[in-house]
């Protein structure tokens, strides 16, 4: 596995879909910063994309995994947290 910034990524991976594995990452203000990544896969389309995000994350669900389009300037990531359950009215 080798460790990548998001400049190196968009770089090797020009206008593709990645799904990367995010190993170093912080969060600030609800902010999730990912400094070092790893790329699991690149596709052509986001159907392939999400379809590879799926499976990583069945047999892989403790990791922190992410689809990303290579044009994106930064890869912040804004973080939702739900709590409760929810029940049909």
């Amino acid at each position: 596995m080798t460790l990548m910034k998001w400049g190196e990524i968009t770089e090797l991976h020009p206008a593709r879909f990645v799904l990367v594995e995010a190993i170093k990452a912080s969060s600030n203000n609800h902010v999730r910063q990912l400094e070092d990544m790893a790329v699991i896969q690149d596709y052509d389309n986001p159907q392939d994309a999400w379809s590879g995000y799926k499976h990583f994350y069945k047999l892989h669900p403790t990791r922190e995994l992410y689809v990303f389009h290579t044009s994106r300037r930064d890869v912040e990531v804004v973080e939702e947290f739900f709590s409760g359950v929810r029940q049909r009215p």
